[in-house]
Formats: structure tokens, sequence, C-alpha cells
């Protein structure tokens, strides 16, 4: 059954974590800037990481070019 969620991402940042706001909803922090795909795919290795489920779990169903993503995790 997949969950999609909602995230927010800002790179460039000193580290890399996923969290869970009071509020239900998800916000990533990442260390790698956003170019040629490298924050996307940092974003995808720290969801599956989190959800643990292989990478190959995880999906960006959109906002590949934004700071606001759709992420489909398979569980």
């Amino acid at each position: 059954m997949p969950v999609l969620l909602a995230v927010p991402v800002k790179p460039g940042g000193r580290a890399s974590m996923l969290e869970q706001q009071p509020d239900g909803s998800w916000r990533a922090t990442l260390k790698s800037p956003p170019v040629d795909g490298k924050a996307n795919a940092e974003l995808v290795a720290l969801v599956a990481r989190h959800f643990g489920c292989p990478r190959s779990a995880v999906t960006i169903k959109a906002g590949a070019g934004s700071r606001s993503k759709r992420v489909r995790v398979e569980v």
C-alpha cells in the first residue's frame, strides 16, 4: 500500500534529516546542493532509510525541480 507524502525540502543544510512536524506533515533538510539531482537522490535515500524500505520503493512523483515535493513510498 503506497503512502504519499508532501515534503518541503531545504537543500544545502548542515545535516540531513527528515522530521515529522507536530501537525503530521514532513520536512526534510538535505546536505546536498540542488545540482544535477543530488538533493533528490539524497531525499530518496533519506526517506527509504526512515521508512526501512529499499530506495527503489521511493519515488518523487511531483516537484523534482522545486523545493516542495510529493514523494511516494511503497510500504
